[in-house]
Parts: C-alpha cells; structure tokens; sequence
C-alpha cells in the first residue's frame, strides 16, 4: 500500500525537514516487507489566499483517486500507537492500494473535504504547527511499522 502525506505549504530545509525525511526513510526501509510504502509527501500552496476552501481544491488534486482518506484533525479520534499500527494494518489489507493522510493549513481543513474523511486523526486535543504534524505522523508511519514487523523501537 502506497502511503501519501498530502499537506498544505512548503516545507524549508531545517530540522524539521531532516526529521521528516529520516522517519520517512526508515519508514520505508521497515515497511517494504510490510507492504507499506514507500510514502510519499504532496505539498499544495495556495499563493491566492483562498482560505481552507481553496486548499481544499488544491488538497483534492493531490490525492490519489481511490485512496483512503485520513484527515488530521482536533476533532479526530485518539487511538494509541499499537492501535494506529493495527489500523494501517487493516488499511493495507482492504486492498485499496493508495492510503493518504491530509494535513491542512494554518485554518484547519474544509468542512466539505473534511466530510470525505474515511478516518479522522487527532493527536490530541492541542493544535499542532501544520508542519511539526508531518514530522509526528512520519514519526508514528515508522513506529507502527516497527511495531507490525515486531522491531524493538516501540517500547509501552
């Protein structure tokens, strides 16, 4: 199952930007026999200002046409890292081949496309920097690998 993190913003060289790439890379090392991955990042800009609605339009080219669809939200649900780990499982095993994760902006993501959610994700009830939760969710993406392939990285 091919994993896609579809964002809103660029992000710049920096030590998020390392994080990012190190657990995204670990992630596909561990996942590969898995078959998770690899994981792909798709950032969208809206240089019009548009708002959430325009990210939306944005957000919804970038995603793969039949992939599932994980929204990272507040209002989402909080599950522990073994369970997320089960949930991609079972993702992976629906056989839908495409699994995308969808981070909107500084104003949250669109009603309308937050409605399409297959799943909706939160990591607490705090809002997170738009691009400290791509380095958090890679983080977890490598984690729940790990934990599928029954590595020592989780420790609970």
């Amino acid at each position: 199952m091919r994993l896609h993190i579809c964002a809103v913003g660029r992000m710049r060289a920096g030590p998020e930007r390392d994080l990012l790439d190190d657990y995204l890379l670990r992630a596909d090392r561990t996942g590969r026999a898995l078959g998770l991955g690899p994981t792909t990042v798709h950032e969208v800009e809206d240089k019009k200002g548009g708002g959430p609605a325009a990210e939306a339009a944005l957000l919804e080219r970038a995603l793969p046409q039949s992939a599932i669809r994980v929204m990272l939200d507040e209002r989402g649900k909080l599950i522990s890292s073994p369970k997320f780990a089960r949930k991609l499982a079972e993702w992976r095993d629906a056989a839908r081949g495409d699994l995308a994760f969808i981070i909107g902006g500084a104003d949250g993501i669109d009603p309308g496309l937050r409605a399409t959610a297959d799943f909706s994700l939160s990591f607490g009830a705090m809002v997170w920097p738009h691009m400290l939760a791509r380095v958090m969710l890679s983080e977890q993406i490598y984690r729940a690998a790990t934990i599928l392939a029954g590595g020592p990285y989780h420790r609970a």
